[in-house]
């Protein structure tokens, strides 16, 4: 499920209802062809108030109702980002330059925690492959490397020492270069709020929120799988792929249903959190419970 919208075309929280109401609409009366980037099984975002005001973000506070009010303080620009590695093309780029040299899309995502509950969130943002590609990765790039921020000074849960700061994360150089990995920016046609990972962060929506690095200052091309943060503070729990399974639970409770935020009864959860048709290809012949 991914909707597409250029920038120019990015609106208000009740104008993007209202436009989706319309999309559906046409959809079921053949207006707009079905092979446009607009799936019939959209679900309804959640409001921006769900999502700006629940959230995981440790490096603020392990209390997700909190963390909106600690991260008022932050200051997000200026900010760079640095590709560095296996690339014959390395650079630093200024946020501001990012948003002018990669046209910004809007991508309605499912987003699933690893506690079991879960949003839909409509991203702003631009396709991770997209900044990849103008670095000429070598042969030898097999995985990339995140490396979030890392200011106690501001971000005051980073002066707790239950993992090691700053936040890492990693992917595949083939989950990477995804068409659904996305470079996020902004959601509901709003800059991207402090609390949700201001300025810039990763959504890879066939895998656990964990997965979707807040804040990225760096990015860097390996040849060897990087260890994560969650790998490196609690292996025993939280693996490299991270890919949504309800068949792999995790050590203290099943992935079978979830709650999505906003709804009171639990539904089942879906083999790579419904993205299965798009991404199931690149698993082909692995072991998803070994390699979870």
């Amino acid at each position: 499920m991914t909707v597409v919208i250029h920038s120019s075309d990015i609106t208000t929280e009740s104008a993007f209802l209202k436009r989706r109401q319309l999309i559906q609409s046409a959809l079921l009366l053949g207006i707009l062809p079905a092979v446009q980037s607009v799936s019939a099984e959209v679900e309804a975002p959640n409001t921006i108030e769900q999502i700006s005001r629940y959230n995981n973000y440790y490096e603020f506070s392990t209390n997700k109702e909190v963390i909106w009010k600690l991260a008022e303080a932050f200051k997000p620009h200026p900010w760079t980002l640095t590709i560095e590695g296996e690339v014959q093309r390395p650079r630093t780029i200024a946020f501001d330059d990012l948003l002018k040299q990669f046209p910004q899309e809007e991508r309605i995502y499912r987003l699933r925690c690893v506690e079991g509950w879960a949003m839909v969130i409509p991203w702003q943002g631009f396709s991770l492959a997209s900044l990849i590609k103008t670095c000429n990765p070598t042969s030898r790039a097999k995985f990339v490397e995140f490396i979030g921020l890392e200011r106690p000074t501001e971000m005051i849960g980073q002066r707790n020492k239950m993992m090691a700061w700053p936040y890492t994360e990693g992917l595949r150089i083939d989950e990477a270069l995804h068409p659904l990995t996305l470079l996020v920016t902004g959601l509901y046609g709003h800059p991207l709020p402090n609390q949700n990972g201001a300025p810039l962060r990763l959504a890879v929506p066939w895998k656990y929120g964990f997965k979707s690095i807040k804040a990225i200052t760096k990015i860097r091309l390996v040849e060897e799988q990087p260890v994560s943060s969650w790998m490196r503070s609690a292996p025993s729990e939280y693996g490299f792929y991270a890919n949504v399974n309800p068949d792999v639970s995790h050590p203290r409770w099943s992935q079978r249903r979830e709650v999505r935020i906003g709804h009171a009864s639990k539904q089942p959860t879906l083999l790579f959190n419904g993205y299965a048709d798009q991404v199931a290809s690149m698993y082909q012949g692995m072991d998803l419970v070994k390699y979870f």
